[in-house]
């Protein structure tokens, strides 16, 4: 169990408790997911100590709520009204205490004013690694979830025309996405040579690429994919269509070196080697990739300054693009795990992997 863990994890860093709010922690620590509970200026606290004991501070006129949410049923419950301090009603707090990366300031300064004797500090890499690396049910979700969003993406294709809004591909992949099941969805279907569109509503012209970024979540797990399209119809200059297949192949190449062992900063060399010699390197304007669960981005991530190491159940994107303001824009962005091999293997692959051509996504 997620908590089992952590309380190890702890103990072995001297570390006397962990705290966060709702999110992506909540979530994979005791199955309270931001869908239900969001962050509020009204502390909700899951704290986790040494033994694994889990705790829950919540509003008192809010605690019937929680307590129907799917926390561990042997968890304590610890409640505040209007007029108290919230961390003023937990027990004392000694020691060191690691508080999630993505909590309020004004929990952190109210911990520490509480509890002088405590030390209250961001949480440890040994701690943030514990979700890094996916269990298999967890990569099944992310499987389905990048699975279903390339399909949602391959049927909007077929559907699209020459001069289609971006606003209409948007809702083709949205609506395909809502029967499949119930994702949440952002799509951002883009024409022009930004890395993340312009967020106007441009036409599809017949010599222009579509760029659709799209992300899905399934249970709380995410999909990354980015593909640049072109239509039966279109008609695309050949030098966008080199640095189409220039960034295919970086992506390749790339793929073809990772393993379990190596750095995070020599993965995202490679597609930068193959960019400079090709003449584009300069148009790659961010890091490789990041890695993705419970959060589109997560660590540990593929850039220059990672000194993270590839291991079993990491998952990245991979995503060179090479980026000409106001004349063209490619990204090809696709999701792997390393499996216990210390193979990459795409999360996508059992509907077809990356794209073969703009034509083929």
């Amino acid at each position: 169990m997620p908590a089992s863990a952590l309380g190890k994890t702890l103990t072995a860093l001297n570390a006397s408790a962990y705290i966060t709010e709702p999110g992506a922690s909540t979530l994979y620590y005791a199955n309270v997911s931001s869908s239900y509970w969001h962050l509020s200026e009204r502390p909700l606290l899951l704290i986790v100590d040494a033994s694994a004991q889990v705790t829950v501070l919540t509003p008192k006129f809010e605690g019937t709520c929680v307590r129907l949410l799917s926390i561990p049923a042997d968890a304590e419950w610890v409640e505040w009204v209007e007029d108290e301090v919230p961390c003023k009603q937990l027990p004392d707090i000694k020691g060191t205490v690691f508080v999630d990366g993505s909590i309020h300031h004004f929990i952190v300064n109210g911990l520490r004013t509480v509890f002088p004797k405590a030390t209250v500090i961001a949480v440890s890499t040994e701690i943030r690694q514990l979700r890094e690396r996916k269990s298999e049910g967890e990569l099944e979700l992310l499987r389905c979830a990048n699975e279903a969003t390339l399909l949602a993406i391959q049927h909007t294709h077929k559907h699209m025309h020459i001069s289609i809004r971006e606003s209409g591909a948007h809702q083709l992949v949205a609506c395909t996405l809502a029967n499949v099941c119930a994702f949440n969805v952002t799509c951002s279907p883009s024409y022009p040579a930004l890395p993340h569109g312009s967020g106007t509503d441009r036409r599809l012209g017949p010599d222009d690429f579509a760029l659709f970024d799209c992300t899905t979540s399934l249970h709380g797990y995410w999909s990354d994919i980015t593909c640049t399209l072109a239509l039966p119809a279109s008609t695309i200059p050949d030098i966008h269509l080199q640095i189409w297949n220039f960034v295919h192949s970086a992506q390749h190449s790339t793929f073809q070196t990772i393993h379990t062992g190596v750095a995070a900063k020599h993965v995202d060399e490679t597609p930068r080697l193959f960019l400079r010699l090709a003449g584009y390197a300069m148009y790659f304007t961010h890091c490789l990739g990041h890695g993705i669960g419970l959060e589109v981005h997560e660590d540990p991530y593929l850039n220059g300054g990672s000194e993270a190491i590839l291991q079993t159940g990491h998952t990245f994107s991979d995503e060179p693009g090479v980026y000409i303001e106001g004349k063209v824009s490619v990204r090809l962005e696709d999701c792997f795990y390393i499996a216990q091999n210390g193979s990459a293997v795409y999360l996508m692959a059992g509907v077809g992997g990356p794209a073969l051509s703009p034509w083929k996504p």
